[in-house]
């Protein structure tokens, strides 16, 4: 579980069309900061210590379990995505967006490139104004008052106008979701993908137990044979630690991620499984079914099958080590199956064949864009 920070920045724009400008700042804080917890409205000001067009400003509250160097580096890069030329000029100019830190929890932080509190805030009410709207008990770490008071204290005598313009707060994943289901071949990399999100988003994790299962690598030395005891009790398993798990959980408080959805029992036994005993295990399915909670998102994630036979390799398990390639594909061809025939399931195909996630923070979040997106 990562640590959750609470930050405030002011966000401001006086070129193009600025409050777009804003609104697209937002977006990208939401994608490579953190959570969005609160948007300011909209203020109009004249342009602070020098000539030029009115700026439109706001404050935001954000979630984030990112380092205040981490942060300023994804702000740096946020603002020049957006149109920003940075220079190394002090004179204040007309800017696209530009993004302060303002507060970082109630740390002081005395950096090369970053200063918090933002040295210049209580100087200025375009920044106070929207921050108290937000935030008017937090205290400044450095002069022990809250926010509100220091705007009462305020020698800035400049006008702020509130307007009737309106933003958007992107939803995070975890207001968006409640159950999240990923699924994926042998060696697709769900379990682990199901672990970051839950570590990134403090979620409750319901993981498949097959490490416990004594006829799996039985099964790897005689399919035929232990096939059926297998998928059985992979089903009752399954069946009870969805049925216990999701009890225990708040479907609506708390955002679950699961590395497994129960029908995937049934993808398996139709491979694996001879026509009569798939049609008794088909009906015992059946029954368990009805009774188990349905995800609001079920993920699928595609790893092609010279990549899946590679992960499986490296992840050493001694009785994989023989899964043939005939074998994955039938198993995708199941997947796919069970997707065209589930009309009512919200389902997000992923193909993560030339993604590395575990290594590569920008794959995984073109992940989680897709999931936040979808």
């Amino acid at each position: 579980m990562k640590i959750t920070r609470t930050i405030f920045l002011s966000l401001g724009s006086n070129q193009g069309d600025c409050l777009e400008n804003i609104q697209n700042a937002i977006n990208q804080v939401a994608e490579s900061v953190g959570k969005i917890i609160k948007i300011s409205s909209v203020y109009k000001t004249k342009s602070w210590g020098f000539e030029s067009d009115d700026f439109l400003n706001i404050c935001i509250e954000v979630s984030t379990n990112l380092n205040p160097e981490t942060l300023w580096k994804e702000i740096l890069k946020t603002e020049t995505l957006l149109g920003r030329i940075q220079n190394n000029s002090n004179k204040y100019q007309a800017r696209v967006i530009d993004i302060d830190v303002l507060l970082f929890d109630d740390e002081i932080i005395f950096s090369k490139e970053l200063i918090v509190p933002h040295s210049k805030m209580l100087e200025r009410n375009f920044v106070l104004i929207p921050l108290s709207e937000i935030a008017p008990h937090f205290k400044h770490p450095i002069v022990k008052t809250t926010i509100k008071s220091c705007l009462e204290r305020s020698n800035d005598k400049m006008e702020v106008v509130k307007t009737d313009l309106k933003l958007i707060k992107p939803l995070s994943l975890d207001e968006k979701y409640n159950y999240i289901a990923i699924e994926g071949n042998i060696g697709a990399g769900k379990t682990t993908l199901s672990n970051m999100i839950g570590d990134e988003f403090n979620a409750r994790l319901v993981l498949e137990r097959f490490a416990d299962n004594p006829f799996l690598p039985k099964f790897y030395e005689d399919k035929d044979r232990y096939a059926f005891p297998l998928e059985m009790s992979f089903l009752a398993d399954r069946y009870q630690q969805l049925s216990d798990d999701l009890a225990q959980f708040d479907l609506f408080k708390n955002l679950i991620v699961s590395d497994y959805y129960i029908f995937k029992s049934l993808i398996f036994s139709q491979i694996t499984l001879q026509k009569d005993e798939y049609n008794l295990y088909r009906r015992m399915f059946d029954v368990m079914y009805k009774e188990i909670a349905k995800p609001d998102l079920y993920i699928y994630l595609y790893q092609n099958t010279d990549r899946l036979i590679e992960n499986i390799k490296k992840r050493g398990r001694e009785y994989e080590q023989n899964i043939k390639p005939g074998y994955l594909d039938k198993i995708h061809k199941g997947y796919f199956n069970f997707i065209k025939s589930q009309q009512n399931l919200n389902t997000l195909i992923i193909d993560v064949s030339e993604l590395d996630f575990v290594k590569k923070t920008d794959d995984y979040n073109t992940i989680l864009k897709k999931i936040k997106n979808h």
